[in-house]
């Protein structure tokens, strides 16, 4: 059989074929997740367009995996509204479910069954006909680039190639909603860029996809639209470029000095950019203009070790808004 083009194969397995038109495929109005007396999410807004990579940042904590329960519809919301593809989740949570794709941050993938076989088997649970399966899991094993492993175990697959056929998987019902949980985890460079390339083809093809990542790099490549979380709370909501232009200047000067602490020359540099920030290791500071900050620090008699100007970054948006504090 002659190679598929992408296009041909996304178009054979049906990806992109959700809800069209002005209504969300995800409205949250209030909505609120209690454990007794902790608020895990407290009072929240928003909404996801068909078609749109929606993402949720944010420390641990901060209440992300609790909305994606909720939006998976295994967790009943305390409070507020929560509609999905125009249902309520907690009268018709099993007609829901059956349009959603989920790849959970941990994989499930079943080791007794071959690569292909998780996927057929999967399919049959919706109750795709055994030849529909099989044709969708073989297209989908094209996609991810993981035909040459179907009909291996899965154990031996690397962590990447756990992690493509899980994604897989989550779209073998052609789902209306794909989400993903951390779908890069503790995957090596290469293996991250190859999730990310396929799940960028994802969203060029009218997949709607919502994530919760910890890489603010991901989350700057693959998402239209995400919200900062925190203590259980959205505070901030825009596109990645929009955060960043809004919550940081255009540039950033990391300074190293030889000897003292970065607190010292901070004290030493006031007024120089809008905002300092000393690092155990550096001082970093927010500006519109790297080089003339670099001037400045030198016209005041200091010498750092190693300089760096770079372009702000969702990273420097985010440890603004929630602290540089370790949260376990």
């Amino acid at each position: 059989m002659p190679a598929k083009t992408l296009c041909e194969i996304v178009v054979a397995v049906g990806y992109g074929r959700g809800v069209v038109g002005e209504q969300p495929l995800i409205y949250a109005e209030g909505l609120v997740k209690r454990f007794g007396d902790f608020v895990a999410v407290d009072g929240i807004d928003f909404q996801v367009r068909a078609g749109e990579a929606f993402g949720f940042l944010g420390p641990n904590g901060a209440g992300k995996s609790s909305t994606m329960r909720m939006i998976g519809c295994v967790s009943r919301p305390s409070g507020g509204v929560l509609r999905i593809l125009g249902m309520d989740p907690v009268r018709q949570g099993a007609q829901i479910r059956a349009r959603l794709g989920v790849c959970p941050q941990l994989d499930t993938l079943d080791q007794d069954l071959t690569v292909r076989e998780n996927l057929i088997t999967y399919a049959r649970f919706f109750g795709i006909p055994r030849r529909e399966a099989r044709r969708r899991a073989d297209a989908l094993l094209e996609f991810v680039r993981l035909a040459d492993r179907a009909g291996g175990k899965v154990e031996p697959l690397s962590g990447g190639m756990k992690r493509r056929l899980s994604i897989a998987r989550a779209l073998v019902n052609e789902p209306d909603i794909v989400l993903l949980d951390e779908p890069t985890t503790g995957l090596d460079p290469q293996a991250r860029h190859l999730v990310w390339e396929r799940l960028f083809q994802l969203k060029r093809q009218g997949t709607t996809l919502v994530l919760t990542t910890h890489y603010m790099d991901e989350a700057e490549q693959l998402c239209d639209r995400l919200v900062v979380m925190d203590g259980g709370r959205i505070v901030a909501e825009g596109s990645p470029r929009s955060l960043i232009e809004t919550y940081c200047p255009a540039e950033v000067l990391e300074l190293r000095f030889a000897d003292g602490t970065p607190g010292e020359y901070a004290d030493k540099l006031a007024g120089v950019g809008e905002r300092l920030d000393p690092l155990p290791d550096r001082l970093l500071v927010y500006t519109d203009d790297g080089d003339e900050a670099l001037a400045e620090v030198h016209r005041r008699g200091l010498i750092p070790s190693a300089t760096l100007v770079r372009r702000a970054t969702l990273e420097d948006v985010f440890l603004h808004l929630t602290g540089r504090t370790l949260v376990e």
